[in-house]
């Protein structure tokens, strides 16, 4: 009898473990209900928010921009699946359901935007820093994130910017070519592809930055990185640029990429240098 009520028990303590961690997870809609795109389709925009426990929070919070080539997301290994890594550290992870363009760049952008004044709405609540808010992007993902990084103001401006194997410049031969048309469309004007390149937008007040990208990625060119981080250079902003000698592109949070470990204590030591 003893035995089956310490298994009642226990099995107790497990299901109140488990509420209580699914408190700390929720959705919220960034336009309240579905919000057509330029096509007319009905995407619903929202945020997936993972809480780290409010003993162990620091008030640092990043909003998650998963990549997909603009026509996709890649929501689970670029997404999600971070939240664990953010929350060991009190940082809250704000992952973001992003719309697809279709050739209409506002539409991801506003949703970015909204999503970092969401989370400065919300941060009394949230346990958050309101001046402690970051963005952190994959592929295209990584172009939407330095986007808002380089272009947007007041409280849609993040505090820092992480990017995998960002998609950085739109310019012709060096640009990931699908995210480009998704974006802005195959016959783009040479004036939007410039506005769109990232490299070309970093002021002396851009965000802090760390980069992380394969030096043999086929997918987005690696110069994509490079010129970005030397923009920053050049612009006195502090940044780091880490490039593993393998792995390829749209590695994300896969423990098969084979500098995955050492992926994670690189990007610990970033966020833990300020």
């Amino acid at each position: 009898m003893r035995n089956l009520k310490s298994i009642a028990l226990l099995v107790a303590l497990f299901a109140a473990s488990l509420s209580a961690m699914a408190q700390r997870s929720f959705d919220v809609n960034l336009w309240g209900a579905k919000a057509p795109n330029k096509n007319g389709l009905q995407d619903t925009a929202y945020i997936k928010v993972y809480l780290p426990d409010a003993k162990r929070a620091t008030g640092r919070a990043v909003v998650i921009c998963p990549g997909g080539g603009y026509a996709i997301l890649a929501m689970e290994h670029e997404g999600t699946q971070w939240a664990p890594f953010f929350n060991n550290m009190g940082i809250a992870a704000i992952v973001l359901h992003y719309r697809m363009p279709n050739g209409n760049v506002k539409v991801p952008i506003s949703d970015a935007e909204e999503a970092m004044r969401i989370v400065r709405r919300n941060a009394k609540n949230w346990h958050i820093n309101a001046s402690d808010v970051g963005i952190m992007g994959f592929s295209a993902g990584g172009h939407l994130a330095s986007t808002i990084a380089t272009q947007s103001k007041a409280d849609a401006k993040p505090n820092f910017q992480i990017l995998f194997y960002p998609v950085i410049t739109m310019m012709q031969g060096y640009t990931h070519q699908g995210s480009h048309d998704n974006l802005l469309g195959k016959d783009a004007h040479k004036k939007d592809e410039q506005k769109y390149c990232s490299d070309l937008q970093v002021t002396r007040v851009t965000p802090r930055a760390c980069l992380l990208l394969s030096d043999d990625d086929h997918a987005v060119m690696p110069i994509n990185s490079v010129n970005y981080y030397a923009e920053l250079y050049r612009h006195d902003v502090p940044s780091s640029i880490y490039v593993y000698p393998t792995g390829g592109h749209g590695w994300g949070m896969n423990t098969s990429f084979a500098y995955h470990a050492e992926m994670l204590t690189n990007l610990k030591g970033w966020l833990e240098s300020f």
